[in-house]
């Protein structure tokens, strides 16, 4: 039913509800004038009167009295829903669309929903992790993570925190093959590399150099388009290879990986939450966010201080030497 009629018909209710034309007006927030011509309009759709009115007193024609008979039910119906709509807003419940990338993202995202249901149990996430960028409004997002640039114009965005690429190897590969001590060194080594998921395409390394982030094509051992394949990869001491903060930081600290030519490393990338206006979002959306930003923002757990490179740096050069 176009929008027009359905205005028609909940005014000629709500004046025959109140008994004037004038308050179905001021209830509905029109003018008097407005709404004398909705019902006029309405009448003459439907070639019949409705209500013989006059300045003091309305009332129902047979017409009016079937059409008012048979448009209740679904009005009271539609005024119903659209309650429950309102209610819901407030109400931490309900489907949670949530999207991000899938490399190296899940160790950080998935504590942070699984804090976040048993907060509020009846919200149901839907979570899709695709290292392409899809469309906002096709997807229907309500929050998404991205990496690298902010997202699309018309959206929110938040930097949470940035990225650090840090060149890795396992104590066991340092013990056996050493550890390079220049970039150009690297071409003796076993190198893997990333391919990107989307585009099979093979991505470079990103380095810092001389105060500027560059980009080499690194001889490879391994290719793979899997974050999780490349670092068992790295941690069984196959190859070297150059992996964000996210998956290395904690390895890290725990000594199963050591950082070197850690003065090339980058962090010219970031990670970024963005969604809607906050002015029309549902409670479950804007509780997500907030905590999503309040565990994630500063990526403290998955961010390397200067002095934890250097330590971990020159522990791992010590088994380089050893092997020399």
């Amino acid at each position: 039913m176009p929008m027009n009629e359905l205005r028609a018909i909940a005014t000629f209710a709500k004046a025959v509800e109140l008994g004037s034309l004038r308050r179905a007006a001021v209830a509905q927030g029109v003018s008097p004038q407005a709404a004398s011509q909705t019902l006029a309009q309405l009448e003459q759709h439907l070639g019949v009167r409705l209500l013989h009115r006059t300045t003091r007193n309305l009332a129902l024609t047979d017409e009016g009295r079937q059409l008012l008979e048979a448009t209740q039910p679904a009005l009271a119906a539609l005024e119903r829903a659209l309650q429950r709509v309102r209610a819901s807003k407030d109400d931490i419940a309900g489907p949670l669309r949530i999207v991000g990338p899938q490399s190296s993202f899940v160790p950080l995202l998935w504590p942070v929903i699984d804090e976040f249901c048993r907060q509020h149990p009846d919200v149901q996430p839907d979570v899709q992790l695709d290292d392409s960028i899809g469309n906002w409004v096709q997807d229907r997002v309500d929050v998404g993570f991205r990496i690298g640039a902010p997202p699309q114009d018309g959206l929110i965005a938040r930097r949470l925190f940035p990225v650090q690429l840090i060149i890795c190897a396992a104590p066991d590969y340092l013990a056996r093959h050493g550890a390079p001590r220049t970039l150009e060194e690297l071409a003796s080594h076993r190198c893997s590399v990333f391919r990107h998921p989307g585009t099979g395409q093979v991505l470079p390394w990103y380095l810092q150099v001389d105060g500027e982030v560059v980009h080499r094509d690194m001889p490879l051992a391994l290719s793979t388009n899997d974050t999780e394949l490349e670092l068992q990869a790295v941690l069984s001491g196959q190859v070297i290879a150059q992996l964000s903060g996210m998956s290395a930081a904690p390895l890290i600290r725990e000594g199963r990986l050591v950082p070197i030519l850690t003065q090339h490393m980058t962090d010219h990338m970031s990670v970024y939450v963005y969604y809607g206006s906050r002015t029309s979002q549902p409670a479950r959306v804007r509780a997500f966010i907030d905590l999503a930003v309040e565990r994630l923002h500063g990526g403290a757990a998955v961010m390397l201080s200067k002095r934890e490179l250097t330590s971990a740096e020159a522990a791992g050069r010590k088994l380089g030497n050893h092997h020399r």
